[in-house]
């Protein structure tokens, strides 16, 4: 494992980092197609195939409604992982700013987002495009997110503005993120990858998210955290 710098930023992916579930499996269960579409996540999560030649197949299955993803937000933080709160709260006390970084759905990610104590302005994710009576339009088919390297784009713009980043996740597009600058912190505290545990600059395996700072502060920080 590399030594880490002091972080500017920190972001986070949101479906089995943020939160045990995986948004996308979730909606296909609610609507029955779970069969269907679990596979496809876990072979674009697992770097089998990319994830754009998943991304809209998926979407077209599930169809997910304003209702589907309301429901999606409580999900999310119904299910939200130990310590995702604590983490958040204790990167942010040292100054650094955070973001939730996915390819997850926007409605439902940045209403989950609230529950930690993160703005709108603060959560990348695809925006789902919904008629007048909140059925499913599409989605926006422009953003960086629906693509494998989507987290890259991402994080190199964050990186502008707040210089040395680090991403926290648990697939290949979270590691992807590194050809933007990010430094990559693998969470396997949901789902164990062996191309995360292999490839990321640090690995975690504990099941609280808190077991992520001691890669994301530097010493100093974490003993004055400590009250040293």
């Amino acid at each position: 494992m590399t030594q880490h710098p002091k972080f500017g930023a920190v972001c986070f992916d949101c479906d089995s980092t943020l939160t045990r579930i995986e948004g996308i499996d979730e909606l296909a269960r609610r609507g029955g197609c779970e069969a269907k579409i679990a596979s496809l996540t876990e072979a674009a999560m697992s770097g089998a195939i990319p994830l754009e030649s998943v991304y809209a197949k998926r979407l077209d299955l599930v169809r997910p409604d304003r209702a589907a993803l309301a429901w999606l937000a409580v999900r999310y933080a119904d299910e939200m992982v130990s310590g995702a709160a604590e983490t958040i709260a204790t990167l942010r006390r040292h100054g650094k700013a955070v973001y939730v970084v996915t390819s997850g759905l926007l409605q439902a990610v940045a209403e989950f987002a609230r529950t930690l104590g993160l703005a709108p302005a603060q959560v990348h994710a695809v925006e789902v495009h919904l008629d007048v009576a909140g059925a499913y339009q599409g989605f926006n088919t422009g953003s960086p997110l629906c693509r494998s390297d989507g987290k890259a784009i991402v994080c190199r713009r964050i990186a502008a503005t707040h210089g040395s980043v680090a991403m926290v996740g648990d697939g290949m597009t979270d590691l992807a993120a590194r050809a933007g600058g990010a430094y990559v912190v693998g969470y396997g505290g949901v789902v164990h990858r062996d191309i995360m545990r292999q490839e990321a600059d640090w690995y975690i395996t504990g099941p609280s998210l808190t077991a992520t700072l001691p890669a994301l502060l530097t010493s100093e920080e974490s003993r004055s955290d400590c009250g040293v």
